[in-house]
């Protein structure tokens, strides 16, 4: 069976549960829970799973004792520790027709997840986790793969770098970074260390972190008895009220929640934490409500000395005055903030999202700014314009990491329609409130009034504007009570 078939029936069986009340999400994991039973069952040299906890008992059950059975496999292997328990913790059967379940097993079982010349298990899982984002108020946080495989291209990651994301999801970023990683590692020191030591991510969410746990383990990373490094915690929350020397990494690789702050807010200052709805950080350099400006600070912290970071921010962290003209001012003196991609409107699920890629390496100061505008004049949407990975490659192409020196802009006098200008401290400092958010192309669309874009185009901009505006004025209501 070809990957595009396969994928086309799982989608539709997916469509067929949610008749029955079975969201994305909870499909998602009910599938999760499926596939690793079979894929142990096909390594099974390997994983050796609990007594009736295996692949071949539960396919042999009748449609009407297979739901009562899978629930109690759910149950024991959510006692199994390690990766099982992590993985299972408080799983439940939740497709509770168990005709419906029953033809589900037999759908998995026709094929052989584990000698796929193709990672057929990983296009269907990035598939299902794209429509649930685009079905679910997750899609300002679902990152467009082309942007992370933009991010990846541009930090480079080494074999035995440490590479983090404190907001991980279902694992995007470390997703990315491991089908860049996989043709360079050449030992066998290397490749433990990838399947194991690499990757450390923090995610508040149970059910999202279930889903990078498996995520990761369908692409093959972990195992039964040792698990990556993902926490269900607040990584901005740390016992010693800061991060510790042994906790750095090499790199970061992040898209942090926006908005403002839902429960406590980090503060550095020690009196001030000791009062409800707030928690000391005496490693930021602010306190603030606002979650970019929070994460930013945190991810600055998380880095070693010379380690370096892509993070996708929110056009106010570039902009807004009080903690944040502190924080960019003190980001640029305390990591060399090299360059800034500009992304189009129209890309992420929710609508009305305008964010950048910001590119740092801590411990040097920095001295210009690299501009990429891939935003003015941009038109794309989820669905019939979708953002490709062609899209950014002229950018990846200018972006030069091993030597930042021979960078050449496209913009200069004579061609004023360059995407490609930098801007250096001097001038970047000079701007009031330390303000990076610089536009110099000129929107077509303000001047050319006899080629307009189509209408649906025009209206799907305007939804955008507003729906960005009033984003901010809640930002601004909820910072001011």
């Amino acid at each position: 069976m070809t990957t595009n078939i396969l994928i086309d029936k799982i989608w539709k069986f997916c469509d067929t549960l949610r008749d029955d009340g079975l969201s994305y999400t909870e499909y998602l994991e009910q599938l999760t829970y499926l596939l690793f039973l079979k894929m142990a069952d096909e390594k099974s040299d390997k994983y050796n799973l609990p007594e009736d906890c295996n692949w071949a008992s539960l396919k042999d059950r009748s449609k009407i004792e297979i739901g009562g059975f899978y629930e109690d496999i759910l149950y024991s292997l959510s006692q199994g520790g390690g990766m099982l328990g992590k993985i299972f913790a408080g799983a439940k059967n939740k497709i509770h027709d168990s005709s419906k379940l029953s033809k589900l097993v037999n759908l998995i079982d026709s094929e052989n997840w584990t000698n796929q010349e193709l990672d057929i298990k990983g296009e269907i899982y990035e598939s299902l986790l794209q429509k649930n984002a685009e079905s679910s108020g997750a899609g300002q946080y679902f990152t467009p793969r082309p942007v992370i495989r933009a991010m990846v291209d541009c930090i480079q990651p080494k074999p035995k770098e440490t590479i983090a994301d404190p907001s991980c999801g279902t694992g995007g970023f470390f997703l990315g970074a491991l089908q860049y990683l996989k043709p360079f590692i050449s030992t066998i020191e290397e490749s433990s260390f990838l399947k194991f030591k690499t990757f450390h991510g923090w995610e508040i969410e149970k059910s999202t972190a279930r889903l990078c746990l498996m995520n990761l383990f369908l692409h093959g990373i972990g195992d039964l008895k040792e698990t990556p490094d993902i926490e269900v915690t607040d990584s901005l929350k740390r016992k010693k009220g800061q991060v510790e020397e042994d906790e750095k990494v090499d790199i970061v690789l992040a898209n942090p929640p926006f908005g403002v702050s839902s429960s406590d807010i980090p503060t550095n200052d020690e009196k001030q934490s000791l009062k409800e709805g707030y928690f000391l950080r005496k490693d930021f350099w602010v306190t603030t409500g606002n979650k970019q400006l929070a994460f930013l600070q945190h991810i600055v912290t998380m880095l070693k000395d010379s380690g370096r970071a892509a993070v996708v921010l929110p056009d106010n962290v570039l902009f807004e005055g009080g903690a944040g003209e502190t924080i960019r001012k003190k980001l640029l003196e305390e990591t060399d903030l090299h360059t800034i991609l500009r992304l189009p409107t129209g890309i992420f699920y929710a609508q009305g999202v305008k964010a950048n890629v910001l590119f740092f390496d801590k411990g040097r100061k920095t001295k210009k700014i690299w501009y990429y505008d891939y935003r003015t004049n941009i038109r794309h949407t989820p669905k019939k314009n979708p953002l490709r990975s062609e899209h950014l490659s002229d950018f990846v192409n200018h972006y030069l990491p091993d030597n930042h020196d021979n960078r050449v802009e496209t913009w200069n006098s004579e061609t004023e329609n360059g995407r490609w200008r930098k801007y250096s401290y001097e001038e970047i400092i000079k701007r009031d409130k330390t303000n990076l958010d610089i536009i110099w192309l000129k929107d077509d669309n303000l001047i050319d009034l006899e080629n307009l874009p189509e209408p649906d185009i025009l209206i799907d901009e305007i939804i955008e504007n507003i729906e960005s505006a009033l984003a901010s004025f809640r930002t601004i209501k909820e910072s001011i009570n």
